[in-house]
């Protein structure tokens, strides 16, 4: 058993799907399959049941799921501490970003950063919200920037902004209405994120609030794909702006405001609970909140600022 092991076995486990993983890994499916099938062997058991859909957890995957993600805990903090055992050393900070926000400011962020905490290495980690928040209690991420992040021990979050969602579909040869009712919306065909994206569950809360049809088509779990599938016309999506934002940019996709009943996410400032102090903390909370004003000025009309 190694760390390597380890850590592949926790994603495998946060995301319930090997292919899903390997992809978010960056590791060659067989290859990611060949080191679970070593750890099981070495411990001598069965951890993943696999089925169409994904994999669960057997009773002994569970146990490893704990320890696993005490034992990566550690070892990060461990890191963490040596390193700033000699104060000359510089930080690092590993800010973790949701694909929507790095579409729309991540460059800029990098840029911020070297001006604005020289004496900081910043780190962008891009994530969906929930493996940042899991990351965070790993110790992997100090700091997130997540969405419809829930209460849980062990964890700080700050609501930031209120999110107003698009419905999104590829240009007709006909004009279309600037905005867009959320019964008309419902009634088209969608392409969405899977199960575990809050967008999805939003949609479906309000389709069974107002007693709406809702008809996902398709379940794309790589934004790219679901992006290509919108602007081919095959389905149309309610999505986040930053998501689409080069392509409603250069008009292959047209994004409408849904008026009556708008879907709207809040987005969190996230860090652990008692965590470590920065050495350099009041510089770099100028920098979360120029973080947020980047945010802000990118949404325009479409977020509205908490507190």
């Amino acid at each position: 058993m190694n760390l390597r092991q380890l850590r592949y076995f926790v994603r495998i486990a946060e995301v319930g799907n090997i292919t899903r993983a390997a992809e978010q890994l960056n590791v060659a499916q067989p290859a990611l399959g060949l080191q679970i099938r070593q750890l099981e062997q070495d411990l001598k058991t069965e951890l993943l049941l696999r089925h169409s859909r994904g994999v669960v957890l057997t009773a002994a995957g569970k146990l490893l799921l704990e320890r696993a993600t005490r034992i990566l805990q550690d070892v990060e903090e461990a890191r963490r501490d040596v390193r700033a055992l000699s104060g000359s050393e510089q930080e690092t900070l590993v800010l973790g970003l949701t694909p929507s926000i790095m579409l729309q400011i991540g460059p800029d962020l990098l840029v911020d950063a070297k001006n604005e905490i020289p004496a900081i290495s910043l780190s962008l980690v891009e994530e969906l919200s929930h493996v940042l928040v899991q990351a965070l209690e790993r110790g992997e991420v100090n700091i997130a920037f997540a969405y419809g992040v829930e209460e849980r021990p062990g964890i700080e979050r700050r609501p930031i902004l209120e999110e107003e969602l698009l419905f999104a579909t590829a240009p007709g040869p006909d004009a279309v209405p600037e905005t867009i009712t959320l019964a008309e919306a419902l009634s088209h065909e969608l392409v969405q994120a899977g199960e575990r994206d809050q967008v999805q569950k939003l949609l479906k809360q309000a389709a069974e609030r107002f007693a709406l049809p809702l008809s996902i088509l398709y379940e794309a779990q790589s934004i790219p794909a679901m992006r290509t599938l919108v602007v081919r016309g095959a389905a149309a999506s309610i999505m986040p702006y930053g998501t689409a934002i080069e392509e409603l940019k250069a008009g292959k996709l047209i994004g409408r405001r849904i008026v009556d009943q708008p879907i709207k996410r809040t987005l969190y400032l996230v860090r652990a609970a008692g965590g470590q102090a920065s050495r350099q903390n009041e510089a770099m909370e100028r920098f979360l909140g120029t973080v947020t004003e980047h945010l802000l000025e990118s949404l325009g009309p479409l977020a509205r600022r908490i507190g």
